[in-house]
């Protein structure tokens, strides 16, 4: 069900209302890149322009309004792009783009809000400019300044390549949060990259061949963090670094770089906390998110933004009313489900501001209709909920505008979660008890809800082909899930261990070996004054980047949506990070001082308030209308016959969801999600017999 709601004027409670008239500027537009260096054989022009223009056409959603290749076939290198118009598509904005002096040549994606500041630097240096787009002041950048000190430089969202004609180098690079996706590796002798790894595997040299270690981790977190990937010998450029390859470069032969580090910023603010009173503060940082939003309003096309009615997108939302002569269009997505439905709290927000609010509510056959689309949008295997109404909503929105703000990034930088006061709380309760102690009281809970479920299975005689009612959940449903962070050693690692779908990933994927990150490696974490930094780093360098960004991204570009985040500019997320707890967190929750300036602008019953969080309510889903598609990807022979996970395990986390004795939608949606992609793949991995059987070589450890 869908509803335009035009929300009246009404007053509007702040301290001041600034009257900005957003005009269009020559920033770039959101697109995909691709390209490859052969190494092993020496191909003319056209087979170079020809395969460079194949990959880049796989990334044709991410940029359906124009292309060009750039090809050297002395250094066997091609670089492609595809381009979505937001701005100025003139000749001078044209890409792959050579740098005034003739040295570099890049394919770019992304905005630098900051360019017109670069710019006039630049000009003071002598250099000239032929037009009026941001890349183009990206490369004079790197021509006056050098690849680090020009990425130190930049306030953005991208991802690039840049080809360097008198080092004869290749440099990738991604901005500082990882908002814009890159994707990089090896097939045989040939150096890949690309914004989506469709790209990559549209190349002859690239090889399907699945990386079972990254496969465990995606069913213990729901998606693979960065640097792993779902295949071998590729891997995702961490966000803050940048890599550099020469045409004669080997498999290994380079390590991405570090040009930002969010440990260093978060030890920076940690060492220099900002010192004023919660007044003082929330003015400062008033200031400098109505600066990330207006510059995030730039834009010839029409221009809105998503509203869940939570503090975030409602505090985005308000700044750019304030800085709007007319009404901003804004766009909810609601459920039947009360548990998931934020869509009144939206509307309620919208109304006090005066926009232009649509709603969409989503239904189980919605999600039917989506999900065969899953894999192809997301091309690797992605599993929160929440993707189903993010495609939803993108898809509504982008047919009303073509940017979109929203409010991501605000939980991690902000304290917006309420797991980090509920696990820094049960996390001084279990300092006192030994650590055998907690594995002991452990171990008795898997006992007792192990004998549970012997009991309901013998009660309702279930096996494996029979279909029973959904049973009510029962009231230790989550006795498991308590057992796992009993013995949680601090507060970071019961937040690592929130995140996990299951204990370890050898639970369902046997032949899966530990792969070290932030989450799964405690000797990995960095020790601050505060537990709470503790948690909000882990969240902003793992769940933010590989999990909720990606799921905004390729959402949004599969329908040519651009989406921005104000509170990802970097100069927001170096203020958050000097802010005391104390101006964080309060009796009420999370984001106090984020609370403290949307008062300025709506009423505080409108947003005080429990949070809901953005997700689907796929468990109900999976016990009735989508059911019958799980049973048959989750199908015991089927399983076994893959050989690539523990098909008993799967079933019982299957039965024990369908009969109502435990939630496992988290755990069963990464299954699914994952089968889905295989089969999507099926042309990528034959093999005899079954059509979604893989072959030995594809899946061996």
């Amino acid at each position: 069900r869908r509803r335009n709601v035009r929300c009246g004027l009404v007053g509007i409670t702040r301290r001041d209302k600034p009257r900005l008239r957003v005009r269009g500027s020559r920033l770039h537009t959101m697109c995909g890149i691709t390209g490859f260096i052969e190494n092993a054989v020496h191909l003319g022009e056209a087979p170079l322009r020809d395969r460079v223009r194949r990959m880049a056409e796989t990334l044709r959603h991410r940029g359906p309004d124009g292309s060009g290749e750039w090809v050297d076939p002395q250094a066997g290198i091609a670089l492609g792009h595809r381009r979505l118009a937001i701005i100025d598509l003139t000749p001078a904005g044209a890409q792959p783009m050579r740098s005034a002096c003739g040295r570099f040549v890049m394919t770019y994606n992304g905005e630098v809000y900051n360019f017109r500041e670069l710019r006039l630097e630049l000009e003071s240096m002598g250099h000239e400019f032929r037009g009026q787009s941001d890349t183009e002041v990206v490369l004079a950048a790197f021509a006056a300044w050098g690849i680090e000190s020009a990425l130190r430089r930049l306030n953005g969202m991208f991802a690039l390549a840049l080809w360097d004609k008198q080092t004869r180098t290749l440099t990738l690079a991604r901005d500082r949060v990882g908002k814009k996706p890159l994707y990089y590796g090896w097939g045989g002798q040939t150096f890949l990259f690309g914004s989506e790894l469709k790209a990559l595997r549209s190349h002859p040299s690239f090889v399907p061949e699945l990386d079972l270690d990254a496969l465990g981790l995606f069913l213990q977190y729901s998606w693979i963090p960065a640097p792993y990937c779902i295949y071998k010998h590729l891997y995702k450029l961490l966000p803050g670094t940048y890599l550099t390859i020469a045409p004669q470069s080997q498999p290994g032969d380079a390590a991405p770089k570090a040009y930002w580090s969010a440990h260093d910023v978060v030890s920076s603010g940690e060492r220099a906390p900002l010192v004023r009173s919660i007044d003082e503060a929330a003015d400062i940082l008033h200031a400098s998110l109505t600066q990330a939003v207006t510059r995030r309003m730039v834009a010839d096309v029409p221009l809105g933004a998503l509203l869940s009615g939570g503090v975030d997108s409602s505090l985005v939302v308000a700044l750019m009313q304030g800085a709007s002569h007319r009404p901003v269009k804004t766009f909810t997505v609601g459920f039947a489900e009360a548990s998931f439905n934020e869509a009144d709290h939206a509307q309620a927000v919208a109304r006090h501001l005066g926009t232009d609010h649509t709603e969409l509510y989503v239904t189980p056959e919605d999600g039917l209709r989506v999900i065969p689309d899953l894999p192809a949008i997301y091309d690797e295997p992605f599993a929160d909920p929440s993707q189903v109404p993010t495609c939803l909503i993108s898809a509504l929105t982008r047919q009303h505008v073509t940017v979109a703000l929203s409010g991501d990034g605000g939980d991690e930088l902000f304290a917006g979660y309420k797991r980090y006061r509920s696990s820094a709380t049960y996390g001084r309760v279990l300092r006192w008890f030994p650590q055998l102690v907690k594995e002991g009281a452990a171990a008795l809970l898997r006992t007792f809800d192990s004998a549970r479920w012997a009991l309901a299975d013998a009660q309702v005689g279930l096996d494996h082909a029979q279909r029973v009612e959904p049973a009510q959940p029962g009231s230790f449903e989550n006795l498991e899930r308590i057992a796992n962070r009993m013995v949680a050693k601090d507060p970071q690692d019961l937040l690592a261990r929130h995140h996990a779908r299951c204990r370890t990933p050898r639970e369902f994927v046997p032949a899966a070996a530990p792969l070290s990150t932030l989450l799964t490696d405690p000797s990995r974490r960095p020790s601050f004054s505060d537990p709470v930094i503790g948690m909000r780093f882990l969240d902003f360098s793992e769940y933010l980047p590989d999990g909720v960004l990606v799921k905004v991204d390729r959402a949004s570009m599969a329908t040519g949506l651009e989406v921005r985040c104000p509170f990802l500019d970097s100069q927001v997320v170096e203020l958050a990070w000097r802010l005391p707890k104390t101006m964080l967190m309060d009796r009420s929750g999370g984001k106090r001082i984020l609370r403290e300036v949307l008062s300025r602008y709506v009423p505080r019953q409108l947003f005080e308030r429990p949070k809901t969080g953005f997700g689907a309510p796929v468990g109900d889903w999976l016990r009735g209308p989508l059911r019958e598609w799980a049973e048959d990807l989750l199908d015991e022979k089927h399983l076994h016959d893959q050989g690539l996970f523990h098909a008993q395990a799967v079933r019982l986390t299957w039965q024990q969801h369908v009969t109502g004795f435990r939630n496992q939608a988290d755990l069963l949606w990464s299954l699914l999600m994952f089968q889905a992609w295989l089969r999507a793949r099926d042309d990528q991995h034959p093999g005899p017999g079954d059509r979604n059987r893989i072959p030995h070589a594809a899946v061996c450890p």
